[in-house]
């Protein structure tokens, strides 16, 4: 077996080199690997040491605006929430000082903010993550982010034709966001396709069918999350069955030995074991109000960055709000607590006097009102990793950090 993993990577590797510029190949190597090596042995040392606390990587989501009206997105619709470019650059300013250089960018929809890309060139020694619907991306934005050469597009890919249409409120959504994808191909950017999984589209996207649909056009990477029913238009009958999360578990299991792309989730650690990123401390997020949150779906904080983002690491290391949600988190699940106990996390932020950060302002009754829905974590039934590569990768660069005791 571990043959066969290794020869599955040697082929995507090598299909990638194929495809890809030598200096984006080379800034990838440089910015993300090597840099987020050493940030990655940086966090654990800290985390083993009891030193004061930053995270890994940083996410942002630098607007509220989107062109789509997606059913259970935790973006306010039609919210117009902006962060500054000044703050964006003083974010990022702010983490390389603590080491760290890799960032996730979303939104909203991250290519409606104006600027995002002289944000990329200016930073030029970071790496970003674009999480993106694809439907912006056009021939000249791919070859902007060519130019660049520090971003790796992530394409939301919701279902195929009908159930894009459907899940996104609008028309023409697969073939556009595929526009996009054809776009990051001609360009030779690395880039992966994300699907957020539900009922309505397991059957279509949980198949090695999408997975060499996705290979074809061209993607290094296919990142699999779990749909969380948030936000003002949850639908909650779309949320998974224990059983489907179980088969899409053995499913990556399987199919990551032979895969032609890289099969990435943040669910589950090298033995199975469910964990959530929040919890490690690996990964926080700051919203487009420049609200320091425990995550994107998480939208109440009780600290918020100043008008140049130079605050950012001094936020938080001392906020208590996130060091105390790491410890509650940890405790009640190793799976999501929005979605197996919004209750008990509805009566924490009132505690902690946390505000509603988004444009919509109805966030605390959302969490009230949310229903109980089956999370990652199996309990006794883990799932280990089979392949050789990614168990590794898993073990020593993704998870544990002692945050689960």
């Amino acid at each position: 077996m571990a043959l066969k993993d290794w020869t599955s990577l040697a082929k995507i590797s090598c299909r990638i080199v194929r495809q890809t510029p030598v200096r984006l190949l080379w800034t990838f190597a440089w910015n993300f690997g090597w840099r987020n090596l050493w940030n990655m042995r940086a966090f654990e040392k800290r985390s083993a040491k009891g030193k004061k606390f930053f995270p890994a990587f940083v996410m942002i989501s630098v607007t509220e605006s989107c062109n789509l009206r997606c059913s259970g997105c935790w973006v306010s619709a039609g919210g117009r929430k902006t962060m500054s470019r000044e703050q964006l650059d003083g974010i990022i300013s702010s983490c390389k000082n603590e080491g760290s250089y890799f960032f996730g960018i979303l939104g909203g929809e991250p290519l409606m903010y104006k600027g995002l890309i002289d944000i990329f060139r200016k930073h030029s020694d970071c790496y970003f993550q674009l999480f993106t619907n694809g439907t912006l991306l056009t021939d000249d934005i791919a070859m902007q982010l060519r130019e660049v050469g520090n971003v790796t597009p992530l394409v939301s890919i919701e279902g195929l034709k009908d159930e894009s249409d459907r899940r996104r409120g609008a028309n023409e959504v697969y073939e556009r966001s595929l526009r996009g994808i054809r776009a990051c191909r001609k360009a030779g950017l690395i880039f992966g396709v994300a699907a957020s999984i539900c009922k309505g589209n397991f059957d279509e996207l949980v198949s090695r069918e999408h997975i060499e649909r996705v290979a074809r056009e061209g993607a290094a990477y296919l990142w699999y999350y779990i749909y969380r029913p948030v936000g003002a238009n949850p639908n909650p009958e779309e949320a998974l069955s224990k059983e489907q999360i179980r088969t899409l578990r053995q499913f990556l299991v399987d199919e990551r030995c032979t895969a032609p792309v890289v099969l990435i989730d943040t669910y589950w650690d090298d033995k199975g074991v469910a964990m959530c990123p929040g919890a490690t401390g690996m990964s926080h997020h700051i919203g487009p109000s420049g609200a320091i949150e425990f995550c994107p779906p998480l939208q109440m904080a009780c600290e918020y960055i100043n008008e140049k983002g130079s605050d950012t690491a001094d936020l938080f290391k001392k906020s208590q709000l996130m060091a105390d949600l790491r410890v509650m988190t940890a405790e009640q699940s190793r799976g999501c607590i929005l979605m197996e106990n919004p209750d008990r996390l509805a009566r924490f932020l009132e505690e902690h006097g946390a505000t509603d950060t988004t444009s919509r302002q109805t966030v605390l009754d959302e969490y009230h009102r949310m229903v109980h829905v089956p999370g990652h974590d199996m309990d006794n039934e883990a799932i280990p990793e089979k392949s050789a590569p990614y168990r590794w990768l898993k073990k020593n660069y993704f998870f544990g950090f002692g945050a689960y005791g």
